[in-house]
């Protein structure tokens, strides 16, 4: 929802400043999907806004639900024509997280990551972030009763954290993806808390200081996968200019500034990083950083996106997990959810 325009809409009419309060919390807080929902405004009113304005900046092309109803994945086409995925996810029962973009398409070329194999289009504004928010608030509402009615009886249809883990590289778009952080906690918008947002990086340097200066409560995820230069300039491009050791001292400037504990990321990789040697490499790397106690690392099973690839198998990854207790690194496996509905980044954007 473009709030300029919205503002600049009623000023042309001549309408009383109170209704652009009256508007702003049947759409961010109440949910609605239509102008034409919103009571409190005349008929004449909302016919106006429904033939001169747009709620969301993109047409919903195809929602895909998981069997269980623990993920949702939307494919929405940009006004542009240009498009972009967003997941929601439900690990447990009324929590619901989501997964936005913040680019088309993705600059850094990650082997293991089906957005990078699509190269990078073009930015997203701060308006098309947040629209991704918008819709879920909007489609959760509509679809409540049918999921009290699944298997999966939830207990709360509002998105309660949002992560910059979709398409594209957070501190690549930064300015964009700055202002949308301005407007999710924005108590008059979407009234989001800082601490209920996450952004995941590849692991820029400058961003990760930049961030820390900007938004100190925002939490900070870094896609780290690889515990040794070799192998992340294989996988990972963006270790080419920023490499282990950069992120070491980002990191170590991170906590000069705030003490908000930041999670690693880990993809198990059959046969690539899940060796009992790949474990003590990345204690190493973590215990050199120093303030472990605020790095805290995510196993996450490979959602395959590329045939050359395979996911470790559950016994290789829990061994793996009591190699890196045995060096007193605390680790948490990540329950897989959205397998079925090709719900990892870019997977399904990339067919169309």
């Amino acid at each position: 929802m473009d709030i300029e325009k919205l503002q600049q809409f009623l000023q042309d009419n001549n309408l009383p400043k109170f209704r652009l309060g009256q508007i702003q919390k049947a759409i961010f807080a109440d949910g609605v999907s239509s102008f034409g929902e919103i009571t409190t405004l005349s008929k004449d009113l909302r016919e106006k806004m429904e033939n001169e304005m747009r709620l969301l900046s993109f047409d919903v092309e195809k929602v895909l639900v998981a069997n269980d109803g623990q993920s949702i994945k939307a494919l929405l086409k940009l006004h542009s024509g240009d498009l972009i995925e967003t997941v929601l996810i439900s690990p447990k029962p009324g929590v619901w997280s989501a997964c936005i973009s913040c680019q088309v398409g993705c600059a850094m070329g990650c082997r293991f990551c089906a957005t990078g194999k699509m190269g990078f289009k073009r930015d997203l504004t701060a308006e098309e972030i947040t629209d991704q928010i918008l819709f879920w608030r909007q489609y959760l509402k509509k679809n409540f009763k049918s999921f009290q009615n699944s298997k999966f009886e939830i207990q709360n249809y509002n998105v309660g954290n949002i992560v910059y883990m979709g398409m594209g590289e957070p501190f690549n778009n930064w300015e964009n993806v700055a202002e949308s952080i301005k407007v999710l906690t924005d108590e008059k918008l979407f009234g989001f808390g800082s601490r209920s947002i996450s952004v995941s990086t590849s692991g820029i340097a400058d961003g990760i200081e930049r961030m820390a200066t900007e938004f100190p409560q925002v939490n900070l995820a870094i896609s780290l996968h690889f515990a040794s230069d070799e192998k992340r300039d294989r996988f990972m491009p963006v270790n080419k200019k920023d490499n282990l050791e950069n992120l070491r001292q980002a990191l170590k400037k991170y906590f000069q500034i705030t003490t908000r504990k930041v999670f690693l990321e880990y993809i198990m990789l059959d046969g690539i990083n899940d060796t009992a040697l790949d474990a003590k490499l990345l204690a190493d790397f973590i215990y050199s950083i120093g303030n472990t106690h605020l790095l805290h690392m995510n196993l996450i099973r490979y959602n395959m996106t590329s045939e050359d690839l395979k996911p470790s198998s559950k016994t290789r990854t829990q061994l793996f997990k009591q190699e890196l207790e045995k060096h007193s690194i605390n680790a948490t496996i990540r329950k897989s959810l959205g397998e079925e509905i090709e719900a990892a980044c870019g997977q399904l954007a990339g067919k169309n």
